[in-house]
């Protein structure tokens, strides 16, 4: 039986600093999107989105970035459920704060059509120095059940090939990836997800926002490296049909036919020294200086 999965990525400028209001925007874009397209299984939206909050922004007089922050399941997460339960679909809402103890995570949440919270990831990679979120520890992969198993990523987590690596390793086939880039180096993480669809022979889904929330130009990128599509700057929402049987069949055959690098590692004699001395040994680490923010760079608006 064919493996064929709809996805819709939504491209969205978020009410700054208004959870509430971001958050009504979001469940009419679910109901919009799941009428117009019932064929849709899976809508996901940028990192962050739920909040209306970039974590390294600067709040306005009187306000926390942090103060959407909550725990997990707890009310944002149970109204996502609801929408999810409501209009039979897969959500993968971006990512939201959550708060443990006196402790501040960036995680994004996956719930199904019925309204089970089925997969909770805690960003691994904040963009030190600036973001301040704590590291989540675990990686994060879940099934759709007689269709693949999808893992997810947060933002920066995508320029560590190694993270991404993991998650294949894990039986991940779609990597749902939630972005909030604001910056120059959008272009960079453009080559990076075509890179690493290549690479782990997957389905790449980079959902990035708007506005202060973003730049645009979210991407799918097919197993075979193929952009197949993207956004501009502007409100979109993305649609594709993924056929998970291509994951199998680039896999299997190599990559346009001819690179079969995963089953090549998989039988790789060898050892790599970075992962077995440590990395931090390296000749190419070992001089760097500390992460932290440069004294050259502490007055600019990033």
């Amino acid at each position: 039986m064919p493996r064929y999965f709809g996805i819709a990525a939504v491209q969205m400028q978020v009410v700054p600093w208004d959870a509430a209001a971001t958050l009504d925007c979001m469940e009419e874009i679910v109901e919009y999107t799941k009428t117009r397209l019932p064929w849709i299984d899976m809508i996901c939206f940028p990192e962050l989105c739920p909040t209306g909050v970039y974590s390294s922004s600067i709040p306005p007089p009187g306000v926390d970035r942090y103060d959407t922050a909550q725990a997990i399941p707890g009310p944002m997460t149970d109204r996502f459920s609801d929408m999810a339960r409501r209009h039979s679909v897969w959500l993968q809402p971006g990512s939201i704060f959550e708060l443990e103890g006196d402790r501040v995570y960036n995680t994004a949440v996956v719930l199904s059509p019925e309204g089970e919270l089925v997969a909770r990831y805690r960003k691994m990679f904040p963009w030190c120095p600036w973001e301040k979120t704590q590291p989540g520890s675990e990686f994060c992969v879940f099934d759709v059940p007689s269709i693949g198993r999808f893992g997810l990523a947060i933002c920066y987590d995508g320029w560590f090939p190694e993270f991404l690596r993991t998650l294949v390793w894990l039986g991940a086939e779609v990597i749902l990836h939630p972005t909030l880039t604001t910056t120059a180096d959008r272009n960079a993480e453009l080559v990076i997800e075509q890179a690493m669809a290549i690479l782990n022979q997957c389905y790449m889904i980079d959902v990035n926002g708007l506005g202060a929330m973003g730049g645009g130009r979210s991407i799918i990128v097919d197993p075979n490296g193929r952009i197949v599509q993207q956004a501009g700057n502007h409100k979109e929402i993305l649609t594709q049909v993924l056929d998970l049987d291509l994951v199998s069949h680039v896999r299997e055959y190599g990559t346009l036919g001819l690179n079969q690098l995963l089953k090549q590692m998989r039988d790789f004699p060898g050892e790599f020294p970075p992962y077995k001395q440590g990395l931090a040994r390296g000749e190419g680490m070992r001089h760097l200086g500390p992460l932290q923010l440069q004294e050259t760079l502490r007055n600019t608006n990033l």
